[in-house]
């Protein structure tokens, strides 16, 4: 982690140099981009920086406090404790920024909801976690936008893909990633059996365009008929889009608007969200030695959370935390888990930071 660090400040530093060359500033793409990538890693470094220093100057009042004279010494051995003290204080500032990896302090991102197993009721759970996340999104004045959806004839998302902005909003939600199992009796239960049903989520922090060189020759575009529940024509003219990327084969589409431009625009968003989470994907790949714990790894084929209707139970598995709230947390109440799982992500991120020194 100290070797990030290292990486971070010391790209930091290039940036800052870069962003005064005129050949940079005449360049409005670079300088857009270069703008974008500083402020990522801004307070990072800023704050490393700021221990680097503390760590410095308590290594010579050390060095004074073995080597100068009586006086010297007792000066030195005053001022050590309240360093200490900065020092520990700017670690625990440091290791909070660091919480959720590089992307958490992206103000927008994008949920994919998906049906698993189980029918028509793995729909309707999904529908239920759509729900649930937009209630949550709500009072913390985040904005949401369906970008696709793809309704059942009883109310459930086969698939919906849901755009979140706001302050704060990835660091918050990148933890939904997973398989969530709900175990319930379905409403077309007669004899009232528990079934056991699942869903997906995936959210992927947001690129901005100059993020994503993304050019039209890079992808196709196919337009055909929206459709509805059980094929029924939503309209007759050619107003859905999807977008093939002809290089990794990433294929999206949308059919939420009735016009074409409205339906491209938010196809091109997911698809370069989704290239985005590739190229990302990627790059944590080489990095083998980097942790791989559940929580904030985005693993989506792990099972991360159940919840259970007869004993009103969520459990996630991740960090072995169980609360008996489901109601509270279906109408949007999520706090009591995310803030768990910041938490443990914390920790665990101050045991693999290591000694302070």
């Amino acid at each position: 982690m100290r070797d990030e660090l290292e990486k971070k400040l010391t790209r930091f530093e290039e940036i800052e140099k870069l962003l005064v060359d005129p050949e940079v500033l005449a360049n409005g793409n670079r300088l857009a981009a270069l703008s974008r990538e500083r402020g990522a890693i801004a307070k990072v470094a800023g704050k490393y920086k700021q221990f680097k220093e503390l760590n410095a100057q308590i290594a010579e009042v050390n060095e004074m406090i073995e080597t100068g004279d009586k006086d010297m010494r007792e000066l030195a051995e005053a001022e050590l404790p309240e360093l200490r003290t900065k020092r520990e204080q700017v670690w625990d500032e440091l290791l909070d920024l660091s919480v959720g990896g590089d992307d958490a302090n992206r103000s927008s991102c994008v949920m994919e909801i998906r049906a698993g197993t189980g029918g028509e009721e793995a729909a309707l759970f999904a529908r239920d976690l759509f729900e649930m996340y937009r209630h949550y999104c709500e009072p913390k004045g985040w904005k949401t936008e369906v970008l696709d959806m793809n309704p059942t004839e009883l109310g459930g998302f086969k698939e919906v893909i849901l755009g979140v902005s706001g302050d704060g909003c990835y660091r918050e939600l990148q933890y939904e990633s997973g398989g969530h199992r709900v175990q319930r009796v379905p409403e077309t239960e007669a004899k009232g059996r528990i079934h056991t049903s699942a869903a997906t989520v995936a959210v992927m922090a947001e690129p901005e365009d100059v993020e994503v060189d993304l050019k039209p020759e890079d992808y196709r575009k196919d337009l055909f008929c929206a459709s509805g529940p059980g094929g029924q024509h939503v309209n007759k003219t050619q107003s859905a889009v999807r977008l093939t990327h002809l290089e990794t084969g990433i294929v999206v589409q949308c059919q939420d608007e009735k016009s074409q431009h409205k339906n491209f625009a938010k196809a091109l968003r997911v698809l370069k969200t989704r290239l985005y989470e590739h190229k990302r994907e990627q790059e944590m790949a080489k990095r083998s030695e980097q942790r791989k714990t559940l929580v904030g790894s985005g693993d989506r084929s792990q099972r991360i959370r159940t919840y259970n209707f007869p004993e009103n139970r969520v459990t996630d598995h991740r960090i072995n935390l169980t609360l008996y709230k489901l109601d509270n947390i279906l109408a949007g109440n999520l706090a009591p888990v995310t803030q768990a799982l910041i938490d443990y992500d914390r920790n665990e991120q101050r045991a693999q930071f290591g000694n302070m020194e």
